[in-house]
């Protein structure tokens, strides 16, 4: 039976600086906890008002009520299942590919979906500047659709990262060169900027190429959200 305690504990990790302080994160939905027991994380407890949903895990799985579940959650309507795992250590970035590099997203939805996106176009590092939303956040974690099984995120000062790379970086501007006429190279850092403010000056003294996608429609939108460049981007990247 679940206790008051572990209740509590699940319900502080909806907030940033108890998921710090404890080292775990919580993930909800049947679909998103099996990603994530599937993968290299280290399950801490999982909790499901049906517990025959799990039946061939080896993770043990403890039985809740609805109403602890709605306790636990940190959504309006709760999942049927809640999983507690450990923040994952990030090891060494692999620089024989593309990597992806954020400065300071934090629309979580937007990180989200650029983690799936990461996943879908097999780019292995997502590099956040400090400032950007944390992807342990819920409502992150539900828009990567488990896709934060298979894709290092890790934060750290961006503009430090840049500065010692060897690798060319490309930067997404409204005015920078058309990205189908950019030459591009086999591997490179591809940056994307804040949702209202692109790539900060800071960064952007360390871009090697300012690329851009053109735009055909005469009164179309301002711009574009972040997560939907990011996804012509890498697919123009990957195409090549």
């Amino acid at each position: 039976m679940v206790s008051k305690n572990q209740i509590k504990l699940v319900k502080s990790l909806q907030q940033k600086k108890y998921r710090n302080q404890y080292g775990l994160f919580v993930v909800e939905g049947v679909k998103a906890v099996r990603e994530l027991l599937d993968s290299e994380f280290t399950v801490y407890r999982i909790f499901a008002s049906d517990v025959s949903v799990f039946d061939g895990h080896d993770a043990a799985v403890e039985f809740v009520t609805e109403a602890e579940l709605r306790q636990m959650s940190g959504f309006t309507t709760p999942n049927t299942v809640i999983g507690v795992f450990e923040m994952a250590k990030v090891g060494n970035i692999d620089f024989s590919d593309w990597i992806l590099a954020v400065d300071d997203v934090r629309d979580p939805g937007n990180l989200g979906t650029i983690i799936r996106l990461c996943d879908w176009f097999g780019i292995q590092h997502l590099v956040c500047s400090a400032t950007t939303v944390d992807c342990y956040n819920p409502k992150t974690l539900q828009a990567t659709m488990g896709s934060i099984a298979r894709v290092q995120v890790g934060y750290t000062d961006l503009e430090d990262f840049l500065r010692k790379t060897d690798l060319p970086i490309f930067g997404a501007f409204m005015e920078g060169q058309p990205v189908y006429t950019t030459k591009i190279p086999e591997k490179g850092i591809l940056v994307m900027g804040n949702e209202a403010k692109g790539i900060s000056s800071e960064v952007q003294a360390l871009v090697s190429e300012k690329i851009s996608i053109p735009q055909f429609g005469k009164n179309s939108a301002e711009s574009l959200n972040v997560a939907t460049a990011t996804a012509i981007l890498l697919n123009e990247i990957r195409r090549r």
